[in-house]
């Protein structure tokens, strides 16, 4: 009775299944490879534009808050003495002409004075007041009353003190709404460092395995 060998004792059978899971493995190291090429190619594009518009809005920031051309007064003047202002000394006399020197001329210099227009009052509730004072002057001038003078001249005081606060309150908005996207360009160029990074990691990690790829090449069978 002839003997009929069995596929998985036969030594061609199992070169050729060795060289089936060699080849296969060879298609995941390329497909893997290839992959981290794409990832890199797509990190590198993102790193680039978050670069451009980190730079382009810290450029942005920066002019439009130079041409304003406000200025810290002097360190330990009577306008800036370190009793009131301890955080502004370090800015006295330079121009404000960054996110963070914003910040601090809104939240620090013309927060403070804001404070002092109507008891630290907001520009709404002093328009409010303002709005009633002249309604109860009008009122008293028409019933000529005694106290339609004081009236008057409480209802003009609390007008310009609404002008005033709807001037500084706009001034700091716009001051602080500039430092906020100072923070979004800082945010956006540290970010396209880290893409960067990680498009320079897969890039290598695309390399070797290409590379190994190539070195561990087989053929296919003839």
């Amino acid at each position: 009775m002839s003997s009929i060998a069995s596929p998985l004792t036969n030594p061609l059978s199992r070169q050729d299944g060795s060289r089936l899971v060699a080849t296969v493995e060879q298609h995941g190291r390329t497909r893997r490879a290839l992959l981290e090429g794409l990832l890199a190619i797509v990190l590198l594009i993102a790193a680039v534009l978050l670069q451009r518009g980190g730079s382009f809005g810290s450029n942005m920031v920066h002019d439009q808050l130079a041409a304003q051309r406000i200025t810290f007064p002097a360190a330990n003047s009577p306008a800036l003495d370190a009793k009131t202002y301890p955080g502004l000394q370090r800015y006295g006399g330079q121009v404000v002409n960054s996110g963070p020197k914003a910040k601090a001329y809104a939240n620090e210099f013309i927060a403070v004075h804001l404070s002092n227009v109507n008891s630290a009052k907001t520009y709404a509730e002093t328009s409010a007041e303002a709005r009633a004072a002249r309604a109860a002057a009008d009122a008293a001038k028409t019933a000529k009353t005694a106290d339609s003078g004081v009236l008057d001249t409480k209802a003009v005081a609390l007008d310009g003190q609404t002008q005033a606060l709807f001037r500084g309150e706009t001034l700091r908005g716009l001051l602080l709404y500039a430092w906020g996207w100072s923070v979004v360009s800082r945010i956006a160029t540290l970010a396209s460092m880290a893409a960067f990074v990680a498009a320079a990691l897969l890039a290598l990690l695309a390399a070797w395995g290409f590379r190994r790829t190539a070195a561990e090449f087989v053929p296919s069978a003839p």
